[in-house]
This record gives structure tokens, sequence and C-alpha cells, in this order.
């Protein structure tokens, strides 16, 4: 290995030049790295030197950078190069000049085109989840035409995960909801005298609303990230289009076992969470004010109308095929590169907890005369 070397010549003009020579890379560079930076920096205030490249065996981009910054980052004004020399200090002199121009001023209307770009972007969002919901429809009709083909397997896979798999959180995070719920209402109520009023906070306040919203949540987080990022994985490795080229259907194979799943496992999911809820809530009652189990579990079903759990159950299987199929949708449309599949995972829980809000705020719309107790 030839090292960097530089020698200071006069021609027979009586030009004095800085011949530079050997290799110009980093192995070559790094023991004197210092010293030689040092002996350009001190030939560069010479104006009228001149700096003769031709005799350079291989030159990368460390070399480069260093001589780029001994000129000061221009070009001295006498240079002797070679043609395949020139790109690796063209890309340099590109550098700094988009550097001084800086960022480009904004334009007075670039709001009109910025809204338009994220219309567009909603618009294709829309088109591109219709589409994925006509095709599940689509499925559905054919599994019901012919169950022999249906995706039981991947199904029951799915159920267990998103569904059993799920149940020791939700049961943990339910539990302690229930608890802070009943000790912050006690509080209040204990002012009033309105001690027994609990039940009613706790069984209408759990069952209708909280239970239901909050396994949604805690899904949407859980299983409709894990979902996102599964097909995600499986678009950066090729392995839906794999799939396409085998002719399986991947809405058949992927995205309706997610669905039917989370269908299935999320009203049993709430009625488990919203027991285990109200549990926590008896035990924080009794513990605050000295109400007795017996007492809690003969006033619950007086107080909160058996049309209230009906409406939890369908609010239960509404967000699971939503936060399912919000997952699919996002986890369809990653690129193939990692930095694709990180933004639409966080993209895909954060509409799902919306959608899941929005649906919610419809159903109270919808049901707000049904379930009340008189």
């Amino acid at each position: 290995m030839n090292g960097a070397s530089l020698v200071l010549e006069t021609d027979a003009e009586g030009r004095r030049w800085l011949r530079l020579a050997g290799e110009w890379r980093l192995m070559a560079l790094s023991p004197r790295y210092a010293a030689l930076d040092a002996e350009l920096s001190a030939h560069a205030r010479d104006a009228g030197l001149g700096w003769d490249l031709r005799g350079i065996v291989s030159l990368d981009s460390v070399g480069a950078m260093l001589l780029w910054r001994a000129w000061n980052h221009r070009f001295p004004e006498h240079l002797a190069t070679r043609d395949d020399l020139e790109p690796v200090f063209a890309r340099l002199y590109a550098a700094s000049k988009l550097k001084e121009a800086g960022p480009e001023p904004a334009k007075p209307y670039e709001w009109v085109a910025t809204v338009g770009s994220l219309t567009l972007r909603l618009w294709r969002h829309l088109v591109d989840f219709t589409a994925l919901i006509g095709q599940l429809m689509l499925d559905i009709f054919h599994v019901a035409r012919h169950p022999r083909e249906g995706p039981w397997r991947e199904t029951s896979a799915n159920l267990y995960k998103s569904g059993v798999r799920a149940m020791p959180v939700t049961a943990l995070v339910g539990f302690l909801i229930g608890i802070v719920l009943s000790y912050l209402s006690a509080l209040q109520l204990k002012n009033f005298g309105a001690d027994i009023f609990i039940v009613n906070i706790l069984g209408m306040g759990i069952v209708r609303e909280l239970g239901p919203v909050l396994v949604a949540v805690l899904v949407a987080g859980r299983s409709g990230s894990a979902m996102t990022a599964q097909l995600g994985v499986m678009r950066v490795t090729e392995e839906i289009d794999a799939l396409a080229t085998m002719g399986v259907s991947r809405s058949l194979r992927l995205v309706f076992p997610k669905v039917a799943a989370l269908a299935l496992a999320m009203p049993l999911l709430v009625l488990w969470t919203s027991a285990i809820a109200l549990m926590g809530g008896m035990v924080s009652a009794q513990f605050q004010l000295d109400i007795s189990y017996g007492f809690f579990i003969d006033t619950l079903p007086k107080v909160v109308p058996v049309a209230n759990l009906y409406i939890a159950l369908t609010k239960g299987v509404c967000f699971g095929v939503m936060v399912a199929l919000v997952a699919c949708h996002f986890g369809l449309r990653v690129r193939p590169n990692t930095e694709s599949l990180s933004s639409n995972t966080t993209a895909s829980v954060v509409s799902a907890i919306t959608v899941v809000i929005l649906v919610d705020a419809v159903f109270a719309i919808a049901t707000r005369n049904i379930g009340m107790p008189i």
C-alpha cells in the first residue's frame, strides 16, 4: 500500500505546485490524518499555489473531504486533476452549495398544496379501506357457500393470540380501573350520604361504556399492532407476493382470520374485563363504604338493566371488526422497507383507537334511550 504523500515543486514557468500522490483513502490516511490535515491547511493559505492531484492512485470520500476542508469548501484557482477524481469533488461541491442555499422559502399559497395533499392521502385511505371491506364481504359469502375452504386453523390461531393471551393484561387493568373508579366515587358519595349509589355508578359506567372501550384500546395497542407488524413483515420479506404467485387469496388467508377472530374474541373479553372491573369496584366499595359483597351482587341487576350488557357485547363485536380491519389495512400498505413498517404500525394503533372512540360516540347517540334505568 502506497501511503499518501505531497511534494512541493516549482515548474519551468516558476509556478509552485503541491503534487499529491499515493493512496488518499481512510486506511492509508488514518495513521497520520492530523498531521496531513495541518500540513494541507498550511499550504492552502498560499493563494498562488497550484494543486496537482494527478499522482493520486485512489481517492475515497475521507481523502476528498480532507482536501475540501483545506480548500475552505471551494476549488483552488490552480487545480490539475484527472477525470476519474472529479465526481468525488463534484458531490462535495453540490452539498456545499445546497447548504449555502438553505431551505427553500415558503410560497404564499403553499398551505393549499399541503391541504390538497392531505386530502388526497385521506381519500386514498378511504378508497383502500372500502375495497378491503368489500373483499371481506366477498370472502364471507365464499366461506358461507364453501365452509370446508374456510381458514379455520388461521382463525383459531388468531383467536388464541388475540383473545386468550390478552386475558391476563385486560383482567389486571380492569381490576385496577374498577378499584380506582370505586375509590374516587366513594370520596364524593360519602359527602352526600349516597353510599349505595356506588353500585349504580360502577354498574352503568363499567358495563355500558368503560368495559368495551377499555378492552378495545388495549386490544388495539396489543393485538392490532401485532397484526400490522405481521403483515408488514410479510410485505418486506415478499411473502404476500409469493401467496399471490401461488394463487392464494391474501384477503381470505390473512385478513378474514384476523377479523373473524377479533369479532369473536372482543365480546368475550368485554364480558371478562367488565366482570373483573366490577369485582375490583366491589372490593374497594367494601373497604371504603362498608358495602357487603352480597348487597352489591344483589343490587347490581336491579340498577343495571340487561340491555346494557347486550349493548356492551354489540360494541365488542363492532370494535373487534374495526380494529382488525384498520390493522390489516395499514399492514397491507407497508412498503418493503423498515421505515414504512414502523410508521404504518404507529399509524395503525392511533387510527384504531380513534375509530373506536368515533364508533363509541355513534353507539352513545343511537342507544341513548335504551337500557337506561327508570
